[in-house]
């Protein structure tokens, strides 16, 4: 895509689409306040170094899946405010300077550097997951997009995570949540991160134009009740291997089929009488689409009418060489239905003598999340794929990841912000993040050093303090050491960078970082916590700081 008409050049070196939303003016009004506050005081060109991370994994979980970074590399390389943005925001601004205006209309990111970890990757609390350094003037107005591009991101990617997980390796996971996301943006980020952890398809065309994402749908209960009967079928052709076939043979095959169906010993029992305006919207929707025939069969009754005309079809399908999907199951007992229709297709396949026709797949939707998942599980289930929209996009059982964005030095001056809860106390100064891996090639500890003291070494015993609890400490025998942050922006400067890979990396990423988690810091119930820690010189000139920053009181 071409870079916007107000973008900086910057955004000649960044490829792909971006969200013509994402603005600088998608900010809080703060940002501005304190940018003209910092220009007024001549602080604004001061080199500052901010800390995005999060506190607290969500869902109940113990790891989160990061993302939403390519997003903001490309806000940074488009990163330019037009004359008309600037009125708006001095008019927002009583009393502020004309002058303000010139130091806008000059503001990029042409020296702004990002340190980031790479997207897709697990993450935990308080390692940064960006580390953001530049002029401070600059730098704040990019902390409300960036919390906006990477919460509901990172947020939505480890909802998918953690429904692939419950899943399992071997079901495919359809993102069907467009129609109740939260707006277009919400819809189309939704698919895009669902799909970096770990679906394998979506419903939203819009997303697979964008992002490359593979698309599945079949139709809805409308298309079925749309019909009367098979003599609303007409001027179609089935193109098959001998040929074209009419309409009138193909739904002549499809007749003889249901009948010998009725006929056979074995599921004559299960029907008498099949729904016939179902049985002309399957047959319209199979001449439709042949190759890829897959069914909704719940609109009247499964057993009783749905599965019996989907297998009629089907049969009538396979005489002309093509081969049908599957079906589609929204409502009822889905492990009840699921096994009855996987047991009538394999007694087609043995009384009718169709190979292969027990393998049809089995899709389920029908407000599916974890929990239901899990359940179909326990109690046993023929599901090959899940449908999953609305606790999935909506991310239902947890609203917000929690991101925050704190100052940790300022002209090569360490800062913290302290507070009386300790989980938001922040962790100064310019630091560097590794991940430490065990004997099993499992990770241990995420540790974080600061910017210039020695990087740990592998086969050396290494002492990894929690940062605020003075009890929780451990010695370290790393087998494998692995720097976290990489640098993906560099402004003008004319040096290398990470490249933003393809969305199909990132997803592959993501897949082999959770395969290679240990088990227990995986599992849904009561998961073990994961280690993250600082070095010990680190944590000494955290608390350092911390005591001379805190006031002292005195008692009387």
């Amino acid at each position: 895509m071409e870079p916007k008409e107000n973008g900086s050049e910057l955004g000649q070196i960044i490829d792909g689409p971006t969200n013509p939303m994402v603005t600088p003016l998608l900010n809080d009004l703060y940002q501005f306040t304190m940018a003209y506050a910092y220009w007024k005081a001549g602080k604004h060109n001061e080199r500052s170094v901010f800390d995005l991370y999060f506190r607290k994994n969500p869902f109940g979980g113990e790891y989160t899946v990061f993302a939403g970074l390519e997003e903001c590399i490309k806000f940074l390389a488009n990163f330019k405010l037009t004359d008309e943005e600037i009125d708006f925001v001095r008019e927002c601004l009583p009393g502020s300077e004309e002058a303000f205006g010139d130091y806008l209309r000059g503001l990029d990111c042409s020296d702004v550097e990002v340190y980031a970890i790479p997207e897709g990757s697990v993450v935990f609390p308080k390692v940064p997951l960006m580390r953001v350094e530049g002029p401070v003037g600059v730098v704040q107005l990019l902390e409300t997009p960036f919390l906006n591009l990477v919460n509901f991101a990172s947020l939505v990617a480890t909802n998918a995570a953690r429904h692939r997980f419950v899943a399992g390796k071997s079901k495919s996971l359809l993102e069907f949540g467009a129609r109740r996301a939260q707006g277009p943006d919400g819809a189309i980020s939704a698919s895009k991160y669902c799909y970096l952890g770990g679906f394998d398809a979506t419903s939203n065309v819009a997303a697979g134009k964008l992002f490359g994402i593979p698309l599945r749908g079949t139709h809805s209960h409308a298309y079925v009740s749309s019909f009367m009967s098979t003599d609303e079928i007409v001027d179609k052709v089935l193109r098959s291997a001998d040929g074209k076939t009419t309409c009138e043979d193909f739904v002549s095959h499809v007749q003889t089929w249901l009948k010998k169906i009725q006929y056979s010993p074995s599921l004559s029992g299960i029907f008498s009488e099949t729904n016939q305006s179902e049985l002309a919207a399957f047959t319209s929707y199979a001449l439709a689409f042949p190759k890829t025939f897959l069914a909704l069969v719940d609109t009247y009754d499964v057993m009783k009418s749905g599965i019996p005309n989907f297998c009629a079809v089907a049969l009538a399908l396979n005489d002309f060489g093509y081969k049908a999907l599957g079906i589609r199951l929204d409502s009822g007992d889905l492990a009840y239905l699921s096994r009855e229709a996987r047991n009538f297709f394999c007694t087609v396949e043995r009384e009718l003598k169709v190979p292969g026709f027990g393998k049809m797949v089995v899709t389920a939707s029908n407000d599916l999340n974890e929990e239901t998942i899990d359940a179909l599980n326990k109690q046993g289930h023929e599901v090959d794929a899940f449908g999953i929209g609305t606790y999935l996009v909506t991310c239902y059982s947890q609203a917000a990841l929690g991101c925050v964005f704190k100052l940790v030095e300022i002209n090569n001056q360490p800062r913290i912000k302290l507070s009386e809860d300790v989980t938001k106390v922040s962790i100064p100064c310019k630091k560097r993040s590794y991940r430490l891996y065990g004997k099993e090639g499992y990770p241990l500890v995420d540790i974080m050093t600061g910017e210039n003291e020695p990087p740990p070494k592998v086969g050396e015993r290494l002492l990894c303090r929690h940062p605020f609890n003075e009890s929780k400490r451990a010695y370290v025998v790393p087998q494998r050491v692995e720097e976290l942050l990489k640098c993906y922006w560099r402004g003008s400067a004319d040096e290398a960078r990470e490249e933003l890979p393809p969305l199909n990396e990132i997803r592959d990423r993501c897949i082999k970082q959770l395969e290679n988690m240990r088990p227990d810091h995986m599992r849904r119930l009561n998961p073990t916590p994961y280690k993250v820690s600082v070095s010990a010189k680190l944590y000494d000139f955290i608390h350092f700081l911390w005591l001379n920053e805190a006031p002292v009181g005195e008692l009387q």
